[in-house]
């Protein structure tokens, strides 16, 4: 549906709140000329080891359902095909496709389905090539049938997946450092342009180590389409609580700071291109719930804010074999499909996250409440609300220069609380079975003084929408 049109059905009367706001309260104001960072059209991507490609009919066309979880998503975005599992993997191009954490094959045939599915949903393609215990005759091999499967949807190689963890991985030796690294994948990189001349490459997919991003961008970047870096919260364990992923991590934005450094100095832009909340298929019960919504929301405008260009939200089956709790899509391994928690975190996000983000002072505010304003063209202003706290909030939104008179709707991301695991919904519905989404109820934002007033309850989000 239409942005313009999603907030348009449902429409409770315009109501007038009187009486002068508590000096207390949070005050939002947007600054509607001063755009200060472009988001990217397919700033939304989904993460997949490269196992999901060989069970057959999974990422496929046929999957019609799947097809359409994807879509609902946006008309464009990135699909990344690597994790563990790719630095085990292999290609055969009349074998029989395995899907297996160490022993991947995939084979032209499920090679054909992937580039089907690339074009049913409009996204585009990174693909990790073994490094870790491949070849470069094998990578040419296998990314020639990648391009030709992939066709015009294809946006970049990687080589090798977090190479800064191969020696804790055992594809290297304790010693192996940057400079052993770079020298393998020019090697790799000499190869492919040798028989695929022109062919884009991305780098350095780094796990943590983001020094490797800035070298690899002062080395590379010139001549890189993508500079990319992995984010996890931690790994998950006992402590992988609702409090720690909701809040503040003091890795992440010296991390942010560095990789933006990186990414003007080469003019190469930077993707967070796997992430989630915690590593190891996430913690349940906290991964898969109302709080994971929340918290991929938040994540995905602050990333927008420090100039990333996308981020791939890994999903379904992990290094270890099973289906990770915290999955956007859910899969029950029976061909069932349907959409989780982060989904309505990332979908919300969909309806907003395009064009720029627009400069805003959140007066006020605590640390539990954060809020958005993007704005595409000289379309609606869009104010995206976020409440990770246990107490509900409410605050005034004021936009210079845009009359109250010009009107505002509101459509609400809501659960029965953080801990929800399922009827969570976004305008008043939830994603369909046949993975479709569309509001059904929205509501019109009361007037208060000079601006909006906006009502949060506990564990929710809010999409304002002004003009």
């Amino acid at each position: 549906m239409q942005r313009r049109d999603f907030l348009k059905r449902g429409l409770l009367a315009a109501s007038s709140v009187a009486g002068r706001a508590n000096a207390a309260e949070p005050r939002l104001t947007v600054y509607a000329a001063d755009r200060v960072a472009a988001i990217a059209p397919d700033f939304l991507g989904l993460g997949y080891e490269i196992s999901s490609v060989a069970r057959p009919g999974l990422l496929s066309a046929s999957n019609s359902v799947y097809v359409q979880l994807v879509r609902t998503l946006g008309a464009r975005g990135v699909i990344r095909i690597g994790g563990n599992t790719a630095d085990f993997a292999s290609y055969a191009s009349a074998g029989a496709a395995r899907s297996v954490p160490n022993g991947t094959v995939v084979n032209d045939a499920v090679l054909r389905d992937l580039g089907a599915f690339l074009k049913s949903t409009g996204w585009t393609l990174i693909w990790t090539l073994n490094l870790g215990s491949g070849s470069e005759a094998e990578a040419v091999a296998e990314a020639r049938a990648v391009l030709a499967a992939a066709g015009s949807n294809f946006l970049a190689f990687e080589i090798g997946n977090e190479p800064d963890l191969f020696a804790n991985t055992n594809h290297r030796k304790a010693a192996y450092e940057y400079n052993t690294w770079l020298a393998e994948y020019r090697r790799y990189k000499a190869a492919l342009r040798a028989q695929l001349p022109g062919v884009r490459l991305a780098g350095p997919d780094a796990a943590f180590r983001t020094d490797w991003v800035a070298r690899f961008a002062a080395d590379e970047g010139k001549d890189a389409a993508l500079l990319t870096h992995h984010y996890y919260r931690e790994g998950q364990n006992p402590g992988s609580t609702v409090e720690k992923l909701l809040g503040p991590d003091p890795k992440l934005q010296p991390q942010l700071d560095q990789l933006k450094a990186a990414s003007q100095a080469c003019k190469a832009p930077y993707r967070i291109c796997e992430v989630n909340s915690f590593s190891g298929g996430g913690r349940p019960g906290v991964s898969d719930t109302m709080a994971s919504a929340l918290w991929v929301l938040h994540y995905l405008f602050t990333l927008a804010a420090n100039g990333c260009a996308g981020v791939n939200m890994e999903t379904g089956v992990n290094q270890l074999g099973f289906i990770s709790s915290y999955s956007p899509i859910g899969d029950d391994e029976r061909g069932h499909y349907s959409a989780k928690p982060e989904f309505y975190g990332m979908l919300a996000f969909a309806q907003t996250g395009r064009g720029s983000l627009l400069r805003s002072e959140f007066d006020g505010a605590p640390a539990s409440l954060r809020a958005y304003a993007t704005r595409q063209g000289a379309g609606p202003i869009f104010v995206t609300a976020i409440n990770k706290g246990t107490t509900a909030t409410a605050f005034d939104v004021n936009v210079p220069g845009v009359p109250v008179s010009s009107g505002a709707s509101l459509l609400r991301l809501a659960g029965a609380g953080m801990d929800a695991k399922s009827g969570i919904t976004l305008g008043g519905a939830e994603v369909t079975p046949a993975g479709i989404w569309q509001a059904d109820r929205a509501e019109r934002a009361p007037v208060r003084g000079g601006g909006f007033r906006l009502e949060l309850p506990q564990a929710s989000a809010a999409i304002l929408q002004i003009g």
